[in-house]
């Protein structure tokens, strides 16, 4: 029997770009400190599935600027039903794990929650998710690289609109949050920013806002609106808005989708992913079990796993600029 802990780490949920890094950065570290680290691919699926494979320094060369996750993410819906979270406590004990580090939003932290009342090993969570919603952290990997991502596509259709004096409604990810949809907002210059906090949405003012903008002169308009907003879909959304009475206008639809998800994560997801990484295995070796690993005014900091499950405030001092921008 070696006296070397292992250490499982696994993604979980949405992928994010810089998973990749922050995987990189536990597995060799964490050999570097003598531990050993184990990577379970898909998720939560792949403890119960035993998907266990022994991690080396060369096992993550050449990811650190790559989107995704090597070792792969899967929701499980087997792990909902205690039956599932005790059959994946038994199997850790079996495999004689002493530790997990998580990536993942706040679906794994509540997993995670789950499971360390069933297992008593060292749980340790990193945010990994595009929302950039878990609270106790400043940022969650893979933020970054998709605000990047949904401003390039902003810039693209602000042309299409201004060129054919159009009104574009655009929805960006975040089905609870609006972080995403803020930023995103503020940095494209749009006129119309529609967020989850701000439900029930005034579809009235919404249009007149627009009306009076097209009065004023304004040839194009982009508005942006979270997923979480547009229900049951956005196409019933933006028929709901463009018919107001005597409000009526034409608007053009763009969805982002999943193409915020992907791609090669900027330096800034980089460089977060890879600290946050090498923390939750000094965490691990500090003893530090049902914690976050976060950051807040850019420096690394633990929080309960409980905390992350409270509501995290969006900014809204940024958010009151809008119709200033807008004029």
């Amino acid at each position: 029997m070696s006296d070397r802990k292992k250490v499982g780490v696994f993604c979980s949920g949405g992928d994010a770009p810089g998973m990749n890094a922050a995987l990189r950065s536990i597995v060799r570290r964490g050999i570097a400190q003598g531990l050993n680290i184990v990577a379970i691919h898909r998720g939560y699926k792949g403890i119960l599935d035993e998907a266990f494979e022994k991690m080396i320094p060369r096992s993550v060369g050449n990811i650190i600027q790559t989107g995704g996750t090597v070792i792969k993410t899967a929701r499980c819906e087997r792990f909902y039903k205690e039956e599932g979270v005790r059959q994946a406590a038994e199997i850790l004990k079996s495999y004689e794990f002493d530790g997990l580090i998580a990536i993942g939003g706040d679906g794994t932290f509540r997993g995670l929650l789950e499971l360390q009342k069933v297992w008593d090993g060292q749980i340790i969570g990193i945010p990994g998710t595009i929302d950039n919603d878990i609270y106790g952290t400043d940022y969650t990997i893979g933020f970054d690289t998709a605000i990047d991502t949904a401003i390039q596509a902003l810039d693209r259709i602000r042309d299409t609109a201004d060129s054919h004096e159009r009104v574009f409604i655009v929805e960006v990810m975040g089905r609870h949050s609006g972080f995403i949809a803020l930023k995103v907002g503020i940095g494209s210059g749009a006129e119309e920013i529609l967020i989850p906090e701000d439900e029930p949405i005034d579809l009235k003012a919404v249009a007149k806002r627009i009306k009076d903008a097209r009065d004023r002169g304004k040839t194009s308009l982009i508005i942006i609106v979270a997923e979480g907003v547009s229900k049951p879909d956005i196409f019933t959304f933006c028929k709901k808005l463009t018919t107001q009475p005597g409000l009526e206008f034409s608007t053009h639809i763009s969805i982002l989708g999943h193409l915020q998800r992907g791609g090669s994560p900027s330096a800034v997801d980089r460089w977060n992913a890879t600290r946050m990484g090498a923390y939750a295995v000094d965490c691990i070796l500090g003893g530090d079990s049902g914690i976050m690993v976060g950051e807040q005014n850019l420096k690394l900091v633990k929080v309960p796993l409980k905390d992350t499950q409270k509501k995290k405030s969006i900014d809204r001092y940024a958010h009151s600029l809008i119709r200033d921008l807008a004029i």
